[in-house]
């Protein structure tokens, strides 16, 4: 069954068991991480329609399935996130998929191929342009929450440094995702003016 109704008294389990509020400081962090893997999973989709898109020119296609590559290689990672931030027992959360300590190293390999091919910013990016664009801006500022939901977390329990380093990358890698499609499908940046 899809109910248990285990939940119906404000309550749910931490991975090993434990029952705690729904608004546990834990549940908080390892939810918004979940908030943020689902906006990622659009975002990936909409890059994968994009990149079987015959009307688009073959290499702008080649870039749209590789960034969907990176997407759903991310994905798998806040996945191993959200377990571990759902994990208090450490000879439990040992026994689970760990993060890879290069993690952060690969995602910053991402950011720096792709900000390479973006004009330097003069002024502050306002979201929008087209729908991809828009899409990576929400994940971006969902991911911002779920950092600081860990962030929040870290000061009342042991966090491991590579999950909060993580995180702070993908959004930065959201940030130059929102701005290469807009290039990719050559729309222009709106840039906020204080006129």
């Amino acid at each position: 069954m899809i109910y248990t109704k285990t939940g119906d008294n404000g309550t749910t389990s931490l991975v090993g068991g434990r029952r705690v509020k729904k608004y546990n400081q834990r549940v908080e962090a390892y939810g918004t991480v979940d908030e943020l893997n689902a906006h990622i999973g659009m975002l990936a989709t909409m890059m994968r329609d994009k990149s079987i898109d015959l009307e688009m020119a073959f290499d702008v296609r080649e870039q749209f399935e590789n960034c969907y590559k990176q997407l759903k290689t991310a994905q798998n990672k806040l996945f191993v996130i959200q377990t571990l931030l759902a994990t208090e027992d450490e000879d439990t959360y040992n026994k689970l998929p760990q993060l890879d300590d290069n993690a952060t190293d690969e995602m910053e390999a991402w950011i720096d191929d792709i900000d390479k091919r973006l004009p330097a910013l003069k002024s502050f990016v306002i979201p929008g342009g087209t729908t991809i664009s828009a899409q990576a801006h929400i994940a971006r500022t969902v991911c911002r929450r779920a950092e600081r939901q860990i962030v929040r977390l870290a000061e009342e329990e042991n966090i491991e440094e590579k999950i909060k380093k993580y995180i702070n990358r993908t959004s930065d890698y959201l940030f130059v995702i929102s701005r290469f499609a807009l290039i990719l499908e050559n729309k222009a940046e709106n840039f906020w003016s204080a006129e």
